[in-house]
């Protein structure tokens, strides 16, 4: 196979339930969104790979949210790797694909050659869901702790929202012909299904210390968990990333006890919302002596996005709230 010949289930999120455990789940298989995010940067391998991880993550979080509502994650400490920011909008039409992107922000000379998830300090975990205009966004957070940022999203939906949820996850680079590099990854989210979804509720988190799976299921709910815990256990990473292995045939071997149903599945694509629109309007709140500390020798004021790398080069007299002319300006 060649970068050419697109795999079928590359950038897509099957969501699927076993009728027999009273559990859903999703599988994400990220090809040309994890590359398209990624080369916009020239980041070190320590980062590349949490970035890998966030991305899985927001994937098979995002794939719930309603049309044209927005998910993002955001990991914030005091490590070497200050910040990791995600966001999946969800498709304006039923007919479209998803859209992602993502960042990070790290302090270079602090990072080491320990493990990823090494790099992060402490900090936070933290969820958002953002359902439009006239709405309150839903906040979420849990602290930085277990080892994989999965771990945290496993934590963050024990506690706030009393979900037993379980990540297995798979990520790197493969070799195609000629020598060329790029990124795959892929995943499976397992969760129980709720009595009553908490999710997208008043945005409260859970308080009296970290929740976990045991504290929240009993009976035939807890050995129908196990169950399919142990299941998941037995999946290996060739099968996570899955060029040569279909969703639904990874499915069938891991849960084909367990009644596995599947349903439409959802396409995902790289995509960034950043306009000049928006970076005018992000600087309106300035006055005209404020645009001018920010003008360069060259007279113009310049704005880049952190997602995807677009450079705005911008008339500093059309910007700001006394702005002369709205309309005029520019971007590369």
């Amino acid at each position: 196979m060649t970068l050419g010949q697109k795999i079928a289930w590359d950038d897509t999120i099957l969501p699927f339930q076993l009728d027999r455990a009273d559990i859903r789940g999703r599988v994400v298989r990220l090809d040309g969104v994890l590359d398209g995010i990624l080369k916009q940067h020239d980041y070190p391998p320590q980062v590349e790979a949490l970035i890998a991880e966030m991305a899985l993550l927001t994937a098979l979080i995002g794939q719930t949210i309603k049309l044209r509502w927005k998910l993002s994650l955001q990991v914030q400490t005091r490590g070497a790797v200050r910040m990791i920011a995600t966001d999946y909008y969800g498709p304006r039409e039923p007919d479209e694909p998803a859209r992602m992107r993502a960042y990070a922000s790290f302090d270079a000379e602090r990072l080491s050659h320990a493990r990823p998830f090494d790099q992060l300090g402490e900090g936070y975990f933290a969820v958002m869901l953002d359902q439009g205009q006239g709405t309150t966004p839903y906040q979420g957070i849990t602290p930085i702790a277990g080892e994989a940022l999965r771990h945290c999203a496993e934590a963050y939906f024990a506690q706030s929202e009393q979900l037993p949820t379980r990540f297995a996850l798979s990520f790197g680079k493969s070799t195609e012909a000629g020598g060329v590099e790029h990124w795959r990854a892929g995943g499976v989210m397992l969760q129980h299904m709720p009595k009553a979804s908490p999710f997208a509720n008043d945005g409260g988190s859970g308080d009296g210390g970290l929740l976990q799976p045991q504290d929240i299921l009993d009976g035939d709910d807890a050995e129908n968990w196990n169950r399919a815990n142990v299941l998941l256990d037995t999946v290996e990473d060739l099968e996570l990333i899955g060029p040569s292995i279909a969703p639904t045939d990874l499915l069938v071997r891991l849960f084909h006890e367990e009644g596995p149903r599947v349903f439409d599945m959802q396409a995902v694509r790289f995509g960034c919302t950043c306009s000049e629109e928006r970076v005018r309007s992000s600087l309106s709140i300035y006055s005209a002596r404020d645009i001018a500390t920010m003008t360069t020798e060259e007279g113009i004021v310049t704005a880049d996005c952190q997602f995807c790398g677009a450079h705005y080069r911008l008339d500093p007299a059309t910007v700001g709230f006394e702005a002369k002319d709205d309309g005029a300006g520019g971007s590369d």
